[in-house]
């Protein structure tokens, strides 16, 4: 099986920044929605942008974001991709990735299979399908901790590039490869000490135990 790709989301500090570099993680993410406790503001997302250079896939999440707050985001944060993470529709998406000439990932709530089935809506618009853990209505649309069954995932032919977040932490990452063959994973409050500040070493072990799956 090739190596997993790892992305570390919701990155605010530069501490955090160096840790997934020095982790050799793939991507980081930058959150550009203000509800979330790791929201960005252009300036901040800017001085991270700056720090990573090319060392690191920069990757800016946005909730059902307007033009202008893209542009925005994808000036500030230097951004390689655009994750999509509302409600936002496969046209929605390809005039996102039409737009402004980047890949676009479309990140799926999952509860059960029918919502693995939706992937294929985006097979046309979208570079990468991101299937998370769905929330509680009127809670954040990521970044809460929670999984969902794994077991959905098994045998999945997807057909695009896909990844794997919702839950995932330092000591069942390694099951949930096992479980999904997921080709990316995705973590943020999984590499966390407290919402919004991330723990340098559970970034490392997060990394470590991806790459020893």
């Amino acid at each position: 099986m090739p190596s997993v790709q790892i992305k570390i989301c919701g990155l605010t500090t530069r501490e955090a920044l160096d840790a997934a570099i020095a982790a050799r993680a793939d991507y980081c993410g930058f959150v550009f929605y203000p509800p979330s406790p790791r929201t960005l503001t252009p300036v901040a997302a800017r001085d991270l942008a700056d720090r990573a250079g090319a060392r690191i896939g920069k990757v800016g999440l946005f909730v059902d974001p307007d033009d202008a707050l893209l542009a925005q985001g994808v000036e500030a944060g230097s951004l390689d991709a655009i994750q999509l993470h509302g409600r936002e529709t496969p046209a929605r998406a390809a005039e996102v990735r039409a737009r402004f000439g980047l890949p676009v990932w479309k990140a799926i709530p999952v509860t059960a299979a029918a919502d693995i089935e939706r992937a294929a809506e985006y097979r046309e618009a979208a570079d990468l399908i991101l299937f998370d853990a769905r929330t509680p209505k009127g809670a954040l649309p990521g970044g809460m901790g929670l999984k969902f069954d794994w077991s959905l995932l098994a045998g999945y032919d997807s057909p695009i590039p896909w990844g794997l977040a919702g839950g995932l932490t330092p000591h069942n990452v390694c099951e949930a490869i096992r479980a999904t063959r997921a080709p990316l994973v995705d973590t943020s409050s999984g590499v966390e000490s407290a919402p919004g500040e991330k723990d340098i070493g559970k970034i490392a072990a997060f990394c470590a135990a991806v790459r020893s799956a």
